[in-house]
């Protein structure tokens, strides 16, 4: 039970982060969040591990939080804060892959003693750095486009824009995730591992995501409720 306890334990510590870098730092806290995740989650991706009786990559509870970031942009700031935090993620990959690379590029000192492993791990960087700005970019911009497109709709229905914050939310992450999952299951990990068990991580992944996405609707409520008075309008639950 170590690897569950451990992932239940990410889930309240990541996203209790993120509501204290808004708390403290409001949307700038957010963009900061964003770019320590980012590179975070890519190189957890790199550990598959196993929990909850299925094989999954380390990253998935990282990675969700940038959802949630981006869902409290979108209903605190706008769409456009929202995909300026996209576009910090991606910047923040792209800059990684070339400062990475540029690591393996020297040549170690006889006496060094870490070089080994940096080749181990950034070796493979470039193609999963490089699936996840892809996958970041299709995914992310869905997501907030998705959840606008749910406002708008409900705001149609019932006349209340207060009102479903749960619905956007869970509505646009929960589909956005299926694409995420498979996107970069497949990108990342193709001819790496058999067909059964990227299916495996793939499944488990959004299953991973499905349980991320539900908890983090609280998160969003709370930040709500602590937006800056500049920010719209204080709503109600």
């Amino acid at each position: 039970m170590r690897n569950e306890l451990l992932l239940l334990l990410s889930v309240v510590l990541l996203y209790g982060g993120v509501l204290l870098f808004y708390k403290l730092f409001g949307k700038t806290g957010l963009y900061c969040w964003t770019v320590i995740a980012t590179i975070a989650a890519n190189i957890e991706a790199l550990i598959v591990i196993n929990a909850f009786g299925m094989e999954q990559t380390l990253g998935n509870v990282m990675f969700a939080s940038t959802f949630l970031v981006t869902d409290i942009l979108s209903e605190n700031t706008s769409k456009k804060e929202a995909n300026t935090a996209v576009n910090l993620g991606l910047l923040t990959s792209g800059a990684f892959i070339v400062i990475s690379q540029l690591w393996l590029a020297f040549v170690p000192a006889k006496t060094d003693w870490a070089m080994p492993a940096v080749q181990s791990i950034f070796s493979n960087t470039p193609r999963m750095m490089l699936t996840s700005l892809v996958v970041y970019a299709i995914c992310q911009r869905f997501d907030v486009w998705a959840y606008h497109k749910w406002w708008a709709l409900t705001n149609r229905l019932c006349g209340d824009e207060k009102r479903f914050l749960w619905l956007r939310n869970n509505g646009s992450t929960l589909i956005s995730q299926i694409l995420n999952s498979l996107l970069f299951t497949f990108g990342a990990f193709w001819g790496m591992y058999e067909i059964p068990t990227l299916f495996s991580i793939f499944l488990s992944s959004y299953v991973v995501f499905i349980f991320t996405s539900l908890l983090d609707t609280p998160a969003v409520y709370i930040a709500r409720k602590m937006r800056p008075v500049s920010s719209r309008c204080e709503g109600s639950l």
